[in-house]
Parts: C-alpha cells; structure tokens; sequence
C-alpha cells in the first residue's frame, strides 16, 4: 500500500553502486562479461545512474582490474550516467580515454582511515584531488566528491562534525558538483545525520549538492536515509543486493540494498524510476554468480513468493 508522508521529495535518484562499490569487496574477481551484464540488467531495471567501476591500480583493487576492458562494453547504454572512482591523474587520464563523462574521487573525513586507505594525510590527500578535479571539469565531466568515514572512524571513533565540513568545503571548493556522505562503518543513526546535514547548510553546502552513501551494520540505513529525506536529499547511494563493503575497514558491512530502499521509497509514494521485480531479479541473477544469497530482506522476500 502506497501512504505518502509530508515533506519528503517527490523523487529520489539513487545512485547504484552495486557494479563498483559493491563488486571490489569480492574475495575473488567476477568476470567482465558478468559485471557488464550486471550493469545492463540494472539499467533494464529503471536505474540511471550505474557506478561502473574504478580506475585504480589492479595492486590496491584487484577486483576491478579490468576497468579498461569493461567500461567499452557498457559506455553506450542510451540515457545511463556510468560514474567511474578515479585515485589521481593517472587513474583519471585512464578513465577519460574510454570517454568517462562522469568522475568520482574519494576522499576521507580521518586521519586514519585516509593513511589505511589512500596512505596520505587528509590535506595531501586532498591536494592530489586538486588537479584531478580541475583536469576533469576542464574535460567536460561531472565531478562527485565521496567523503569516507563521516559519522565514525574504527580507529578514532566518533568523527567530530566540523572535521567532515572542512573536507567537504574543500571538495566543493575545488569544483566537485556533487558530495556523497559516507556513513562507512554504518554507526550514523538519524539525529546525527540531520545535525550533519544541518551544519553543512550553515557552511554554505546546499542540499541539492548532497547524496547520502549508508551502511547496515547496525540496522540504521533506512532510518538514516529517512532522515536525510525529511531534510531535503534527493541522491541516494544504494548496491543492488546489498553487496559491498569497505576492504579497508574490516568493521564495515554491506551498504544499503537497493531493493531494501525502493521498496521503502514506493511505499511512501516517492519515484524513483525502479521496476522492483526486475530489479530483484537482477541481484537473484547476481548472488548466483556470486554462490551466495543476497543479504537484502527485500529480495528474500520477493524470490521466496516467486518460488
């Protein structure tokens, strides 16, 4: 049954992140005719904007080293937007190459978690990006900013609000046109979310300029993207299936499950553009591939009545 809230969007774009975020957190590598089918049958299914993969070095993400031999094969699906995660120029030379239009850099609100994973400070870090963003914008590309580790850090523990502002003020301020706020360790729960979102209003960030990117460790993906709803956010990180992780931080879980989200969305009468049984479908396809069953209750719930 469909019962609209007041005050919540009237759609959402969600931001699929299964093919990338989700597939780099495989202990093995899936292979590329599967991960380019992947993406196909996620566009089938109504979503637009389909994270394909990375250009980082195979020695840091084996898993998606075969972004060259994949990003051909998908490149041409009519009306998808393929965001590709770039690390430096290097990656981004790569990217711009096959033609990628849309670029993703990803930095982090911690001291820690940016020596684990990008083996910088946060400000050499951020000084990498500098360049990256500006040669991007200056090619044409849309640029998006994920900032890691916003709500809580394995290492230091809560993230102090301010520390995630001044990143992402220095993301925006070198040309990213979009911030994702990622909750990595999936710690967030609603009222931190809205203070966030809140402080970055006063620091100049609109909303429109910010998507939300939650993990299900504790349950709280769905109630914190309610939050970030009621605030105004339209952008919505979500895997289909639930996969993913974060191979740099072993206390992180899977991200939000696409499936789980539209469902929520639907109910609440917001579009979203998603054919939840094709959809579904998609990841049932997947977590065959992948010899496992999908972590969300939604497709369990789905492919037990279809049984």
């Amino acid at each position: 049954m469909v019962v609209p809230a007041s005050g919540l969007p009237a759609r959402v774009r969600i931001h699929e992140v299964g093919a990338r975020d989700g597939l780099q957190n495989e202990k093995g590598a899936v292979p590329t005719e599967v991960k380019a089918d992947f993406i196909r049958r996620l566009a089938g299914a109504g979503l637009t904007t389909i994270e394909a993969t990375s250009f980082v070095h195979p020695k840091w993400v084996p898993q998606l080293a075969d972004a060259e031999e994949l990003f051909p094969r998908v490149r041409n699906l009519p009306g998808i937007e393929l965001p590709v995660l770039v690390p430096n120029r290097r990656g981004l030379d790569r990217a711009l190459a096959l033609g990628a239009d849309r670029i993703a850099v990803f930095a982090s609100a911690t001291e820690s978690f940016a020596e684990a994973n990008l083996n910088r400070t946060v400000d050499e870090s951020l000084a990498v990006f500098e360049p990256v963003v500006r040669q991007a914008k200056d090619a044409g590309a849309r640029v998006r900013g994920y900032v890691s580790m916003c709500f809580g850090d394995p290492w230091e523990g809560a993230v102090p609000l301010h520390q995630v502002a001044r990143v992402c003020t220095a993301l925006r301020n070198m040309g990213c046109d979009e911030l994702s706020l990622g909750d990595t360790i999936g710690v967030a729960t609603p009222g931190h979310v809205q203070e966030l979102l809140n402080l970055l209003n006063e620091e100049g960030v609109p909303t429109d300029e910010i998507g939300v990117h939650f993990h299900d460790t504790y349950g709280q993906a769905l109630a914190n993207t309610y939050a970030a709803l009621e605030h105004g956010v339209t952008t919505v990180d979500a895997s289909a299936g639930g996969l993913g992780g974060c191979p740099y931080a072993k206390s992180a879980t899977g991200n939000l499950a696409t499936e789980d989200l539209v469902w929520m969305l639907h109910g609440l009468g917001i579009e979203t553009g998603v054919d939840l049984g094709r959809l579904t479908a998609t990841s049932v396809w997947m977590a065959a591939h992948l010899d496992r069953p999908s972590p969300s209750r939604t497709v369990r719930a789905l492919s037990h009545k279809d049984q």
